[in-house]
């Protein structure tokens, strides 16, 4: 069975002053940590990206598995990054992910694609209720229907493409921790100060 990963890196941070896949953390650009680990459980990647620019500066990183698609509309959301990744990558079942998580857990990665076999979705979840769409498996085609309808209705986060899901699992983060103690998988780098203490982790 085909798996792919979808890896949205459209955002510019205001904080860093370029896109956030490009940030390096020791030496080497956030997208690339992340296309590291993930390769290993997806028959095909795309990294989407938010314009033409973005996309010449992050071709350096596509191979014959790695394709850098271009958002399929000017807004700028992560709902919409993630409607072209669906209508663009082969797998049956895929991976949504964010390009500044360098802790990406592969083992978690595989752990989703394989609980979200004959459903929609699986997304983590933590015990106070918060889900994490930018890091759960979901069924291509539902995941594309459900995504298509919620921009087509002028809906922009992802809540509203999840609610039209027929059969979603999540899985607590408690049970995530039995493959990931720390769940390092989850932490963002969003300030240079998220960059620093990544930089202290990797030493």
């Amino acid at each position: 069975m085909k798996n792919s990963a979808i890896i949205l890196a459209g955002g510019v941070s205001k904080r860093f002053g370029q896109s956030k896949g490009l940030v390096e953390l020791r030496k080497k650009p956030l997208i690339l940590h992340v296309l590291d680990r993930v390769s290993s459980v997806a028959d095909d990647i795309a990294v989407v990206v938010s314009s033409d620019a973005q996309r010449e500066k992050f071709e350096r990183f596509s191979s014959r598995k790695v394709g850098v698609i271009v958002d399929e509309q000017k807004t700028q959301s992560p709902l919409v990054g993630a409607s072209t990744g669906f209508n663009y990558i082969q797998g049956k079942y895929s991976l949504l992910l964010p390009c500044d998580t360098p802790f990406l857990s592969t083992q978690v990665a595989q752990l989703l694609l394989d609980l979200c076999v004959k459903k929609s979705a699986a997304i983590p979840r933590w015990p106070n209720g918060y889900v994490e769409p930018l890091q759960a498996a979901y069924h291509t085609e539902s995941a594309l229907r459900a995504t298509k309808i919620a921009l087509d209705q002028g809906k922009l986060n992802f809540q509203s493409m999840i609610t039209r899901l027929r059969k979603v699992r999540y899985i607590s983060t408690i049970v995530l921790r039995q493959v990931d103690p720390k769940l390092m998988t989850f932490v963002n780098i969003n300030t240079p100060e998220d960059l620093e203490r990544a930089e202290s982790i990797l030493k």
